[in-house]
């Protein structure tokens, strides 16, 4: 069994966190493009309204559970809801790519839940208090790093391809920043985002995903409404992004460890 650093497991923990209380703070503001979403379960216009700072009510207080007194329970409904919330996206007819730029929201606690183990654990365990000293064998260090280089990969390239299609809102932020062709800014963008996110998917390389976490830090600060909130709930996008930055060299040397055992012979 092998120690998982603390850093990862912290690194996870807050990500989810901070993924679900701006996302939750924007249910108390009332984000009126929520209301496309209610409609995707016939819930009018109204109704949306009033549903909404309950909605974020709960995500805030799941966010803040998480970093007070985290469980596997926890973990696993913001896998859900988090998969839930981006799939209304593509289904209220926004493109798809909405739907995996946002695989760091479910990606971040999902790759914390493998790490933590839930399988065949009794209902005293899964509302247990998850700590940090967790212990995975080689297995289920390899699954929670391929984890992250899918999560990694999707969420670039889901953002790189809104860049292509030229989303309304990030040719905003274009034209905000001064930029006097934001389409062109939007096509560089996007295939540099996409050709990132094909190299972490084949072979993530520390400089490659340092550049890309600087990256992904800094332009999530340049949305024109509610920045603040806006960063934090992206804090699933970069947290997976640290995450596997840090989790990179375990997993090499359980590599290595296991292609040395396999030449030393036995005494």
């Amino acid at each position: 069994m092998l120690a998982v650093d603390n850093k990862v497991y912290y690194t996870l923990r807050v990500a989810s966190a901070m993924c679900f209380i701006g996302h939750g703070a924007f249910g108390i503001i009332t984000k009126q493009i929520w209301c496309n979403y209610f409609a995707v379960f016939g819930i009018g216009h109204d109704l949306a309204y009033q549903l909404m700072p309950v909605l974020g009510s709960v995500d805030i207080l799941l966010g803040i559970t998480l970093l007070v007194y985290p469980t596997r329970a926890a973990l696993l409904w913001l896998v859900f809801w988090g998969i839930i919330t981006a799939s209304l996206r593509p289904l209220s007819g926004e493109p798809f790519a909405e739907f995996i730029e946002r695989a760091g929201n479910f990606g971040a606690p999902l790759t914390l839940l493998l790490l933590c183990g839930f399988g065949k654990k009794n209902i005293k365990e899964w509302f247990a208090r998850v700590n940090p000293d967790i212990k995975a064998d080689e297995k289920t260090l390899a699954t929670a790093t391929m984890c992250l280089r899918v999560v990694v990969f999707l969420l670039l390239a889901g953002h790189g391809w809104l860049n292509l299609l030229e989303k309304k809102g990030i040719m905003g932020q274009y034209t905000s920043l001064g930029f006097a062709n934001p389409a062109k800014v939007a096509f560089v963008v996007g295939v540099f985002e996409i050709v990132s996110a094909c190299l972490i998917l084949i072979k993530p390389l520390r400089s490659i995903l340092i550049v890309l976490l600087i990256w992904k830090v800094g332009t999530e600060l340049f949305y024109p409404h509610w920045e603040v909130f806006e960063w934090i709930e992206r804090g699933g996008s970069y947290g997976t992004i640290l995450a596997l930055l840090l989790i990179l060299p375990q997993s090499s040397r359980t590599t290595s460890d296991l292609s040395l055992n396999k030449h030393v012979p036995a005494v």
